[in-house]
Formats: C-alpha cells, sequence, structure tokens
C-alpha cells in the first residue's frame, strides 16, 4: 500500500457533479483509495444509477448520493450536513458541479462560481481546524477556459477566472491567517 493510498484511507469526501463526468471519475478515484465518498448531483436518476455502479464497485456504504441543486444555498448546506451526519466528519469538498449555458448566464454564474465560494464556506466550516475540526482539502474545479479565453463563452470563460481568483485569494488568507494563529 502506499503513502497516498493510506492517507485517503477512512477520510470523507463530498464531490458536487458528482454523479457523472470529471466528478464521478473524482469520486472513482477516492473510491479506489478507500475514502468514502458523498456523491452531490441534481440529476436524481443520473445520481441513483451512479450510487449502484459505485456500490458494485466498492461495497455498499463507501458512498452515498445526495440530490441537490448547489444553485440552493439550504441544500448545499444540507448536502454538507447529511454528509457529515452519515459519514461523522468531512475531510475533502471537491466544488465540482458546473455547465456552461450562455443564453441562461445568471444559472451558469450560479452553478460554476456562486456555488463554489458557498461551497468552499461550507468545507471550512466542516473542517477547519478554526472551527475545531480536524482540517481537509478543498478542491475548487476550473477549465482551461480561464486561461484560453472564448469569446463564444464569455459568461462561462469568466466564472472559471473567477473560480481561479477566488480560490488563490482565500488559499493566501488562510494560509496568512494560519501562520498568525487567527
Amino acid at each position: 500500500m502506499t503513502f497516498e493510498e493510506m492517507a485517503l484511507r477512512g477520510k470523507v469526501a463530498l464531490v458536487t457533479g458528482g454523479a457523472q463526468g470529471i466528478g464521478k471519475a473524482v469520486a472513482e478515484a477516492l473510491l479506489q483509495k478507500e475514502a468514502k465518498v458523498a456523491v452531490v448531483d441534481l440529476n436524481q436518476s443520473v445520481g441513483e444509477e451512479c450510487k449502484k455502479d459505485l456500490d458494485q464497485g466498492f461495497g455498499e456504504g463507501s458512498s452515498i448520493f445526495i440530490e441537490c441543486d448547489v444553485t440552493d444555498g439550504e441544500k448545499l448546506k444540507d448536502a454538507f450536513k447529511s454528509t457529515v451526519n452519515h459519514f461523522g466528519r468531512l475531510d475533502i469538498a471537491v466544488n465540482n458541479a458546473g455547465i456552461n449555458n450562455e443564453k441562461y448566464w445568471e444559472k451558469t454564474i450560479d452553478v460554476n462560481l456562486t456555488s463554489v465560494v458557498k461551497g468552499t464556506y461550507l468545507a471550512l466550516e466542516h473542517m477547519s481546524k478554526e472551527h475545531g475540526k480536524e482540517g481537509g482539502v478543498i478542491v475548487n474545479v476550473s477549465s482551461m477556459a480561464a486561461f484560453l479565453h472564448s469569446p463564444h463563452q464569455p459568461v462561462y470563460t469568466a466564472t472559471k477566472y473567477g473560480v481561479i481568483g477566488f480560490t488563490r485569494a482565500i488559499a493566501v488568507l488562510f494560509c496568512f491567517c494560519q501562520r498568525l494563529r487567527l
């Protein structure tokens, strides 16, 4: 067993947009390293199918599915609480949910950026040593669009720039506060 595998064994992760695509791949990778995973996704049927696949591949009890619209702050908050209530802790938060819809650009901003900000602050509440927890890892998923902008996707590009800017700023703030022991 590698150090990486030992480091993830027994850890608990929450993955938004976790029922398909990159989110499902992240969930599977964590489960392969013996972590527990809460798959959070809006699409109930796809989420339930994902849960069934994960149960078959990694055993029942290794994951849960939580239906959640990440743009609804209360539902997102409940998803974090449900994860902690079910598994007893939270160690890893992967803010992965994302859409690309220029026509409904407000929704794109809500999913791709606002939910990442909310998810980060919720993760800090449930993991931060500042809140008496053991610490953890937050992964905010962006896109190459943040670096190679597309004139056909200005809102999507802006949200992915925003994820990187927010993540960099919060990381520096958090590191600064840790050094000062605030």
